[in-house]
């Protein structure tokens, strides 16, 4: 026999609040893709907390280890949703889609799906402003030799006219001819030393070449197609310099990121332990600070991970904009003595959206 929590719904959510009592802080259950994802969502809705309500974040099932987007909006269409349970998901490309796909169509339809705009969580985390103080929580070395704003910025410009087919290929529903790992297969970089990055960067930009030239034979007639997907990319507030938080973010995060990052907090930390080395009074004291030093450096993906720098960010305010727009339709739909209204606005999946349709991304 199924436990009960197999039935909770928006509902059950909203009834068990009225138990509580008036005076009671309403308890709103926010559905994540894994538990990477359930510390960067609490820090996000923290933000909307008061004296009336709270969010609970947590998986879509806790009688399973299942997992993701496809099952947390699932979940949202099994269950009668409102404004007690809400799904809380990565953009991927289906925020650049466009409501072209099922999926797509009704992540960003429903009033109870909230999504990143980004592509993922890590690409927040790699957000170019904030990582020069990654590299000081890092090495605790705050003199910067590295411009990661300009360097992700030239990245991004390189990268981006393969990036259009990549989107446009998966719209038309052709990705099979170049898929997101054969994408990110060109995108990466490699370099031992920060003075080896102009060099991966102009070895990055004849692959990309090369690997543009390849399509356009293999794939011929798509250059009305490819300029149409162009402009609705640039519709959509991602510039070329941007490109970085549209891609694949575990890519980015491990394959350019933390890679780049790694050789310039390699030399800053030469640099502080070079300037100890020159302060020592004596060989003891040398060691024992060298020693203190390396015990007080970070990891860096760890430093990544915990980066919250993003927040200045022009998706992630958008992302606030629809949270407030969510919590402004849940006091909409407030009857006039103040109780929720169960039966208002509860159809969350979009005309002729389908389960069917939701497995098709």
């Amino acid at each position: 026999m199924k436990g009960l929590k197999s039935y909770i719904s928006s509902d059950y959510v909203s009834a068990a609040n009225t138990l509580k009592g008036k005076s009671a802080r309403r308890r709103i259950v926010a559905y994540v893709e894994s538990y990477d994802d359930v510390l960067f969502w609490r820090m996000v809705l923290s933000e909307f907390e008061d004296e009336t309500r709270y969010f609970e974040v947590m998986l879509p099932t806790r009688g399973s280890l299942k997992k993701g987007k496809r099952q947390a909006l699932l979940q949202l269409m099994h269950k009668s949703v409102g404004a007690s349970m809400i799904a809380c998901v990565d953009a991927d490309y289906d925020f650049l889609l466009q409501g072209a796909t099922g999926l797509s169509n009704f992540m960003l339809k429903s009033p109870y799906v909230l999504h990143t705009y980004v592509y993922a969580i890590e690409n927040y985390q790699c957000y170019a402003p904030s990582l020069h103080n990654v590299c000081v929580m890092a090495t605790l070395n705050d003199h910067a030799v590295f411009d990661f704003v300009d360097f992700l910025s030239q990245y991004s410009r390189i990268v981006f006219p393969l990036f259009v087919w990549s989107v446009m290929l998966y719209k038309l529903g052709t990705y099979s001819k170049f898929t997101i790992t054969d994408f990110n297969n060109v995108v990466g970089i490699k370099h031992g030393r920060m003075r080896d990055v102009p060099d991966a960067l102009n070895k990055l930009r004849h692959k990309v070449r090369v690997k543009v030239s390849q399509l356009q034979r293999e794939i011929p007639g798509r250059k009305e197609e490819y300029l149409k997907m162009k402009d609705e990319i640039l519709r959509l507030g991602i510039t070329p310099e941007t490109t970085y938080l549209y891609m694949q973010g575990h890519h980015l995060f491990n394959n350019v990121v933390v890679p780049t990052m790694q050789s310039v907090c390699d030399e800053l930390r030469r640099e502080r332990e070079q300037e100890i080395r020159h302060k020592a009074v004596h060989v003891i004291q040398m060691q024992n600070e060298l020693s203190a030093y390396t015990h007080s450096v970070s990891d860096i993906p760890q430093m990544l991970k915990k980066n919250q720098g993003y927040t200045r960010s022009v998706p992630y305010k958008k992302m606030q904009d629809d949270i407030e727009f969510f919590l402004h339709t849940d006091n909409e739909n407030k009857n006039s003595n103040g109780n929720v209204n169960h039966n208002a606005n509860t159809d969350v999946c979009p005309d002729n959206i389908s389960e069917d349709l939701l497995r098709e991304a």
